[in-house]
């Protein structure tokens, strides 16, 4: 791991590293950095991509996380003509032991479903496996963090209706058809404080237009769309399931409200910015401040603090969100523990854990990595060789047998 990570907004990298976003994109990860990433929607057919997305999900995937994962909500919504159902109609208690009365009900399901509602189980990148690793991997990809939901449409009907997402999508159609609206914005590069309900009269007017772009998803097709562009869809000629990868991108926003919040740090330790402002008692009007003069000298401040403000001060404000943004790669903790106990069988293989978005900090004699999961304090001596193994380009078996077992007790190698 660096030693400064940076979260400000970047474009998709390329190279060797970008397989999950070129499997999705068919093209490579620079080129859709440089010409689509957040500017244009793409369309890209199954045959133009290295393979489908049935080892993603599937039907038997839905049908598995209703019946048997015991699934609560807020994993779970679902949606008829634009409107989203009460978590009432869909759910019910699991019986002796496990009366939680918002677990997933299966019968209740079908029921809302076979009368045209969509269903909706989200955050996939929690709860399945193969989206868990493959949203892992587009997110390294991207530099940005990502969540899956999956949308499930009884054939003819329309889940949702015209809108606009406040995060890029990506949709990657996994059974049956779906036809496609899309266009332009009427709000661009929406932050998310700015969702479309707040402006429904316009989305509803634009949603009249001619769309930028209508076509009908199969499997295996994959559709990008940038934050903003209203869409809306319809099931065709049977069941359809598609994945909705939403990637809730870093803005400079986030920079602005970090400078900002700088700013204000540095200012409270300015004795100017901290003087009071003038009584008014008296005066004509006296009920409003007078702040001309004082809003002149604040202005003065602000901008000479501005300048002050380096860029690795706004890296470090960041880097608190970046890492709650995303989780480390999962892993077994029964397994982790036996592998643990074996750490010199010479069977055992490790590696550094994946997704730890870590940093070091180092005061003296001690140097100390800063990640998702915790911090893990070194000597001094020790932490160009525990660098390089987090990093990836040395083994961890060089490492002498007790530090070793510290960082696979914990979490920071995994057995692989």
């Amino acid at each position: 791991m660096s030693d400064h990570e940076d979260p400000r907004p970047s474009p998709p990298v390329s190279g060797a590293g970008s397989r999950a976003l070129a499997r999705i994109v068919g093209m490579p990860s620079a080129d859709f950095a440089s010409r689509i990433w957040s500017r244009e929607p793409l369309l890209t057919r199954g045959e133009d991509l290295p393979r489908d997305f049935g080892d993603l999900f599937s039907a038997a995937a839905v049908d598995e996380l209703v019946a048997d994962r015991a699934l609560r909500t807020p994993f779970a919504r679902m949606a008829k003509d634009g409107t989203t159902l009460g978590d009432a109609a869909f759910t019910l208690g699991g019986g002796v032991g496990a009366g939680i009365g918002d677990q997933l009900s299966e019968d209740r399901i079908l029921r809302e479903f076979a009368s045209g509602a969509t269903l909706v189980l989200q955050a996939l990148h929690r709860s399945w496996a193969p989206v868990r690793d493959f949203s892992a991997a587009l997110a390294d990809d991207l530099g940005h963090p990502v969540q899956v939901n999956a949308y499930v449409t009884p054939k003819q009907n329309q889940g949702f209706a015209d809108h606009y997402d406040v995060h890029d999508v990506f949709v990657l159609q996994i059974a049956g058809e779906k036809r496609w609206r899309i266009r332009p914005p009427v709000l661009e590069a929406p932050l998310r404080d700015q969702p479309w309900d707040q402006r429904r009269g316009a989305v509803a007017e634009a949603a009249r237009r001619e769309p930028f772009l209508e076509e009908t998803l199969r499997p295996g097709d994959a559709l990008y769309l940038p934050r903003g562009w209203l869409h809306s869809a319809t099931a065709l000629g049977g069941t359809s399931i598609h994945l909705t990868v939403g990637v809730h991108v870093w803005t400079r926003r986030h920079l602005v409200d970090a400078l900002l919040a700088r700013v204000g740090a540095r200012l409270a330790e300015d004795v100017e910015a901290r003087r009071s402002l003038p009584i008014t008692a008296g005066r004509a009007g006296s009920s409003s401040l007078e702040v001309e003069a004082d809003a002149a000298v604040v202005r003065d401040l602000v901008a000479k603090a501005l300048t002050e403000v380096a860029d690795d001060e706004l890296v470090e404000l960041l880097r608190g969100q970046v890492r709650g943004a995303q989780r480390a790669e999962a892993f077994g903790v029964l397994a982790q523990v036996d592998a643990a106990d074996r750490i010199d069988d010479p069977a055992v293989t490790w590696r550094a854990r994946g997704s730890l978005s870590g940093h070091w900090v180092c005061d003296g004699d001690e140097c100390t990595f800063v990640s998702r999961i915790g911090r893990f304090a070194v000597p001094a001596g020790d932490r160009d060789a525990v660098a390089e193994v987090l990093d990836g380009i040395r083994d961890p078996r060089e490492l002498d047998h007790a530090l070793r077992r510290r960082l696979a007790l914990a979490g920071f190698i995994v057995p692989g």
